[in-house]
């Protein structure tokens, strides 16, 4: 069993920069793909940013490719989200995801593990 606890989201303005992470406690965290979804107020959950367990596989949305960078730290278990270039269609709860299988996906349904999500919301 893994839980997950989101921190670091906030306001902030266009174009401005926010770093979210994600604190995981359990066994085996280490082995797990984990990634970044949110949904905004009246829309459907969407996928941000995947990492694998090596840290050497990424994946992202193309809305934020270029902008957002997830990375991990296996010996604290915890990962991180670095969001540049914010926009206000970038606002939304943001939630850490894990999953046991290594493979890096985007389809929410295959991940394990949920956070209860951080509030970003970006003004212009």
């Amino acid at each position: 069993q893994v839980q997950l606890v989101e921190s670091g989201g906030g306001l902030v303005q266009n174009g401005g920069s926010l770093r979210l992470s994600c604190a995981a406690s359990g066994r085996n965290f280490s082995s797990y793909t984990v990634a970044w979804f949110r949904q905004a107020p009246g829309k459907e959950r969407e996928f941000v940013a995947a990492v694998n367990w090596s840290n050497r596989i990424t994946y992202y949305a193309n809305s934020v490719k270029g902008r957002f960078s997830i990375s991990r730290d296996n010996a604290k278990n915890t990962m991180s989200l670095q969001m540049d270039t914010l926009k206000p269609e970038d606002t939304a709860l943001y939630y850490c995801a894990a999953k046991r299988v290594s493979s890096v996906t985007s389809y929410g349904g295959r991940y394990d593990y949920w956070g209860q999500g951080t509030q970003v919301t970006v003004s212009s």
